[in-house]
């Protein structure tokens, strides 16, 4: 018989994992005495110890390695596993690829350029988004600014006596044969009515966003930066972009902030 430390040390884990595999029902103890509690294994069990640290060092599961071996390692079975395995892993290592060639661009704007980015860029996804909205299309950018306040105070004034519903204004902006269209709104779950129309924008699995601070007269720099960062990740647009107006109280825009909010997908 072997103490518990001893067939640690032989199988290289951890008392923890063999009291947690002991709980679990993976690997049992062949004694535990009454009254000390002292776990004891027999040689032969460094065998199913092995397979259950090398299933695990494939990245299964508790629940898949119980049954693997409850039931018997079965070529079909194993195979089925191990293809979803590798799909998880082959997803694993782009993301990890991903992050590997953002630290290498953030190493060399540091060291070769002494430059850090203007704005933090991160992916995520984005929420599928019900707003109450007006929509218009204007044909030059100038003409961006004039539509959008005006807009959003337009809904404002129909909706703003229910409580909560201007906490989330949104804009999203899509080029369109005529022009730019811009659809700008709030978050809104109540029913349609005069004066703005329900727009639904749908969820997105991929975004690259970034934090824009302070006055809209600079956001062209921020989307700039944010674009850039899209084109050195080998990724593309896949969708109109959008705008969230985290905080836009005051006159003077100072303290504004904005988040960038782009669809993509990899190419």
């Amino acid at each position: 018989m072997l103490s518990i430390g001893a067939f640690a040390q032989i199988g290289q884990v951890t008392h923890r994992m063999l009291r947690h595999w002991d709980a679990a029902g993976l690997l049992v103890p062949t004694h535990v005495d009454e009254y000390s509690g002292y776990r004891s294994y027999d040689p032969s069990q460094l065998e199913r110890l092995h397979r259950i640290v090398a299933l695990r060092q494939l990245g299964f599961g508790l629940n898949d390695i119980s049954s693997i071996l409850d039931q018997g390692v079965e070529a079909d079975r194993i195979a089925a596993l191990l293809r979803i395995r590798r799909a998880e892993v082959e997803q694993e290592h782009q993301i990890a690829a991903g992050r590997l060639l953002d630290v290498q661009r953030r190493l060399h704007l540091i060291e070769k350029e002494n430059h850090m980015s203007q704005i933090e860029i991160i992916e995520k996804p984005l929420p599928a988004v019900r707003l109450a909205a007006r929509r218009a299309v204007v044909a030059d950018q100038p003409e961006v600014a004039g539509i959008v306040g005006p807009s959003f105070d337009a809904v404002a004034e129909v909706i703003g006596d229910e409580c909560g519903v201007l906490t989330t204004p949104v804009a999203q902006y899509q080029t369109v044969e005529e022009g730019l269209q811009i659809i700008a709104g709030y978050a809104y779950g109540g029913p349609a009515g005069e004066g703005f129309e329900i727009i639904e924008l749908p969820a997105v699995e991929t975004a690259v966003c970034g934090v824009h601070l302070g006055s809209m007269d600079h956001i062209a720099e921020s989307w700039q930066a944010l674009h850039a960062e899209i084109f050195a990740r080998g990724l593309v647009h896949s969708g109109p972009c959008r705008e969230l107006y985290v905080r836009a109280i005051s006159e003077d825009q100072s303290d504004w902030v904005t988040e960038l909010q782009q669809p993509v997908r990899r190419v």
